[in-house]
């Protein structure tokens, strides 16, 4: 994973304001990480109810291959500020409403 510079002028201008941004960007990625830790929890709950069958090394292969490819997917923070910079999230400012 190589480290990338981010325009912090750039992400604050979309807000107005540096911390909102990042405050936008922390809900954001939390919600990915949410999102995808129950992808996968739930593909690897398949493999919990074999008892024996589980030393086969065929179930041990597939079980690694899906930890691998969520460990090659992009961190969550890196997924939110994509979806910042491409202007794919909807951010509301709740004081503004009332």
């Amino acid at each position: 994973m190589a480290i990338e510079t981010l325009d912090v002028d750039e992400l604050a201008k979309r807000t107005g304001n540096i911390y909102e941004t990042v405050a936008i960007l922390s809900k954001r990625s939390r919600q990915v990480a949410s999102n995808v830790k129950s992808e996968l929890d739930d593909k690897l709950s398949y493999f919990e109810g074999f008892g024996p069958e589980m030393e086969d090394v065929r179930m041990q292969e597939e079980q690694e291959e899906v930890s691998l490819e969520y460990e090659k997917m992009p961190e969550p923070t890196e997924v939110a500020i994509g979806e910042f910079l491409n202007n794919e999230l909807y951010y509301r400012k709740p004081s503004e409403e009332e």
